[in-house]
This record gives C-alpha cells, sequence and structure tokens, in this order.
C-alpha cells in the first residue's frame, strides 16, 4: 500500500481539475488570448501540480520513508536516497 493510498479519491480529483485547466490552456492558445493572460493560467496550473507534488513527497516521507526507516539498512537508505533525488527533481522543475 502506498502512503498516499488514503486520499487517493483526493489527488484522482485535483488531477482531474489540472486537466481541465491544460485543456483550458489549449483553448485559450487557439482562440489567440493574450498572453499575459496564458502565462497566468500557466503559473496557475503548475503551481496546483507543484501542490500535488508536495501533498505526495509529504505522503512518501511520511509512510513509505518512515516504514523504510524502522527497517533500517539498505531498505532505509534506499529509500531516503529516492526520496532525496525526487526532492531535487522538484527543486530543479
Amino acid at each position: 500500500m502506498h502512503g498516499y493510498t488514503h486520499d487517493k479519491d483526493a489527488y484522482a480529483k485535483r488531477l482531474r481539475r489540472i486537466e481541465g485547466q491544460v485543456r483550458g490552456l489549449a483553448k485559450m492558445i487557439e482562440n489567440d488570448e493574450y498572453c499575459i493572460d496564458v502565462l497566468t493560467q500557466i503559473s496557475a496550473t503548475t503551481k496546483a501540480l507543484q501542490s500535488v507534488a508536495l501533498g505526495l513527497m509529504d505522503e512518501h516521507l511520511g509512510h513509505c520513508v518512515a516504514e523504510a526507516m524502522t527497517e533500517g539498512g539498505e531498505t532505509a537508505d534506499a529509500k531516503i536516497r529516492e526520496a532525496s533525488e525526487a526532492i531535487a527533481r522538484l527543486v530543479r522543475s
């Protein structure tokens, strides 16, 4: 079981909302909307995705990494390294 399983429906709902935002962005481009308005919507969509990513990271740390820490050893080291690499990817994006 993954750490986000208990909030799976909420995450799915948020991602469907973001999907709608992306479709709206495509429509804005098709309709030749003002570039600043498109950029504003891109920023809002990016923030929404970042919010989902941070929530998932929090769930991962609180569940998967914490569980691995109780096991200790190489499993714990691998989970910490994996989380660190994921955080680095999020920071770079």
